[in-house]
C-alpha cells in the first residue's frame, strides 16, 4: 500500500475512480480550475451546468429517480446561444472515458461542421487541460484510451438518414451517447439511437437551440417529456454567453420575436426557426429553362448589392420577369465610385427600366454617383425600412426576400451557379411579436459560419418595388452571350 501510495499514476486512478458516479466532482477534480492559465479565473462550471452534471450524478447513483425508474438516463437541454453545451459535452466525454473501462460514446451533431468545428474541437481543448490526459489521444474524429484505441473511444459520426445504423443499439457494458444542436437532427436518427438505450445506465444526453417546433427533440419537452430530465437555460443567465450581442439581437428583432425565442430564451419559435427557400425549390429554379417569350414583354431590372465589409462583394445582377441573366458579376475591393462606373456601364448597355440599389451603409455614396451621372430611374433600398405591407413583414428585407421565393415557386429561372444556391437558401426565418415574418441578418449568417448572402439580397432587392414599362418602349434588346460577363471584369 505505501508503494502504491508512492506511486503519482496509481495516486491518480485511485482518485478518479471515486468519480464514476459523480461528473460533477470529476469536473471540479479534473481541471486546473483559478490556476495559472486558461482557468485561472474561472471557480467552476456554470450554475446550469453543476445543476446539469450533479443530476446526472444523483440518477447514476439512485436509479429510482429516473424519469423511467432504473432505466435510461436521459436528459435534454433547449438553451440560448452561446452558453457553454459544448464545453459540457467535452466535459461528459472525458468523465465517462476515464471512469469506465472500454465505453461506447457515439456524437453527432446537426451538422458535419458543427461537429467538427465546435463539438470536436472543444473536446481538443479541454483534452490540453486534463489532469489524466496522458491517457488519452484525440484525433479528428476519435478520443481514443492510447492503450486501447480500438476498444476505449468516443466517435464523431456525422449522421446520415440513409445509414442510421450508426447509431443502432451496442452490447457494450457502458454507453453513453450525445446529440449537439439536436433540433435539426432528423427523427431516423433519434428513432435508431433509442436501441442503444437498453444498456444498464445507459446515458443519453441531448442539447441545442430548440429551432423547430416539431420533431423529437421538440417532443422531449412535450410529448415524451416524462422520459427525459429537462433544463431550459437562457442565454441571459448563463456567465460565457455574449450579453453584447444578446441586447443586439433583442434591439433588432425585439424580445419576443422568434429569433430571440430559439437563440436568447432556449424556447420554440412560433412556426420554425428554418431555411426560408428550400434548397429543392432553388435547383428546380436552376434546371429550368424559359423561352424568351415567357419574360421578353417583362421589364428589365438591375440589383446592385453593395459591399460593407472586407470579406463581402459587390454584385451587380439581370433579371427580366422570369429570367435572371447568367454572367452576374461580383467585385470586391471597389470603392463606391469604382462600382457607380461598373454599374453606369450596365445601365447604358442594358437600358434597364429600374436600377436597385442597397443604400445601406456605404450604398448611399453609389445612388448619388449615379445620379449624378444622369442615370433615371435609381430606386434606392434600405432593407431595414418598413415594408410596404408592414402587417405582415418585419422590415424591407423580410418583404423582398419573401417576394422573391414567391417568383421562384411562380417559375423563376436562375443560372446555374453555386453561389445563388448558398445564398438564396442560407438565411432562417422566424416571427416577431406581431405575426410578422423576419429574415436572419447577415451578420447572424455569419456568426453560423456562413458567408454574407450578397447575390441573394441583390435579386432579392429587384422585387422591391413594381415596375412599369413605358407605352412607347422600343422592342426588347438582346442580352449578351453567356461569357461575356466575367469576374471583375473592367469592360
Amino acid at each position: 500500500m505505501l508503494a502504491a501510495a508512492k506511486n503519482p499514476e496509481l495516486v491518480l486512478i485511485d482518485e478518479i475512480e471515486k468519480y464514476v458516479f459523480d461528473p460533477l466532482g470529476f469536473v471540479l477534480f479534473a481541471y486546473p480550475w483559478m490556476e495559472p492559465g486558461p482557468l485561472e479565473s474561472e471557480a467552476g462550471p456554470d450554475k446550469w451546468q453543476t445543476d446539469v452534471l450533479a443530476e446526472i450524478g444523483r440518477q447514476l447513483q439512485d436509479p429510482t429517480a429516473r424519469p423511467t425508474p432504473h432505466g435510461p438516463i436521459q436528459v435534454s437541454g433547449r438553451s440560448g446561444h452561446g452558453v457553454g453545451k459544448t464545453a459540457l459535452f467535452a466535459w461528459l466525454i472525458q468523465w465517462f472515458c476515464s471512469t469506465r473501462p472500454h465505453p461506447q460514446i457515439p456524437v453527432t451533431a446537426n451538422t458535419k461542421d458543427q461537429l467538427s468545428t465546435k463539438t470536436w474541437r472543444e473536446l481538443a481543448k479541454w483534452h490540453k487541460l486534463l489532469i489524466n490526459a496522458h491517457w488519452f489521444r484525440w484525433t479528428a474524429t476519435k478520443f481514443a484510451h492510447v492503450a486501447y484505441p480500438e476498444t476505449w473511444f468516443a466517435h464523431a459520426i456525422p449522421w446520415s438518414v440513409n445509414r442510421p445504423e450508426s447509431f443502432a443499439g451496442t452490447h457494450e457494458t457502458h454507453v453513453m451517447m450525445l446529440f449537439d444542436e439536436a433540433s435539426a437532427i432528423e427523427d431516423v436518427i433519434w428513432e435508431t439511437a433509442e436501441g442503444a438505450m437498453t444498456t444498464a445506465d445507459a446515458i443519453w444526453i441531448v442539447f441545442g437551440n430548440p429551432t423547430r417546433n416539431s420533431g423529437r427533440f421538440y417532443q422531449c419537452f412535450n410529448k415524451f417529456r416524462h422520459r427525459w430530465t429537462r433544463f431550459e437555460i437562457d442565454s441571459r443567465n448563463a456567465k460565457k454567453a455574449d450579453q453584447i450581442k444578446i441586447q443586439q439581437w433583442i434591439d433588432d428583432y425585439g424580445e419576443d420575436s422568434d429569433f430571440v425565442r430559439v437563440r436568447v430564451r432556449g424556447v420554440e419559435p412560433r412556426a420554425g426557426m428554418t431555411q426560408l427557400i428550400p434548397t429543392a425549390l432553388i435547383d428546380e429554379a436552376m434546371a429550368r429553362q424559359v423561352q424568351k417569350d415567357s419574360y421578353s414583354f417583362a421589364p428589365r431590372v438591375l440589383g446592385v448589392d453593395v459591399a460593407r465589409f472586407g470579406d463581402d462583394q459587390s454584385v451587380i445582377l439581370r433579371r427580366q420577369g422570369l429570367k435572371v441573366f447568367d454572367g452576374i458579376k461580383k467585385f470586391r475591393g471597389l470603392d463606391t465610385m469604382q462600382l457607380a462606373s461598373r454599374v453606369s456601364k450596365e445601365i447604358q448597355d442594358w437600358k434597364p427600366h429600374a436600377v436597385f440599389v442597397d443604400v445601406v451603409g456605404i450604398g448611399a455614396g453609389v445612388v448619388d454617383r449615379l445620379r449624378q451621372l444622369h442615370h433615371q430611374n435609381i430606386i434606392e433600398v434600405n432593407n431595414a425600412n418598413s415594408a410596404m405591407d408592414d402587417k405582415k413583414y418585419f422590415n424591407k428585407r423580410a418583404e423582398c426576400w419573401d417576394r422573391m421565393k414567391a417568383w421562384l415557386k411562380a417559375g423563376g429561372s436562375l443560372p446555374n451557379d453555386n453561389e445563388v444556391r448558398d445564398d438564396l437558401g442560407g438565411p432562417e426565418y422566424g416571427f416577431d411579436g406581431r405575426e410578422r415574418l423576419q429574415i436572419e441578418s447577415k451578420d447572424d449568417m455569419k456568426e453560423r459560419g456562413l458567408a454574407s448572402p450578397d447575390v441573394g439580397d441583390a435579386l432579392a432587392m429587384t422585387f422591391a418595388e413594381h415596375v412599369e414599362i413605358a407605352a412607347d418602349e422600343p422592342e426588347d434588346i438582346e442580352p449578351p452571350p453567356i461569357g461575356y460577363y466575367t469576374y471583375g471584369n473592367r469592360d
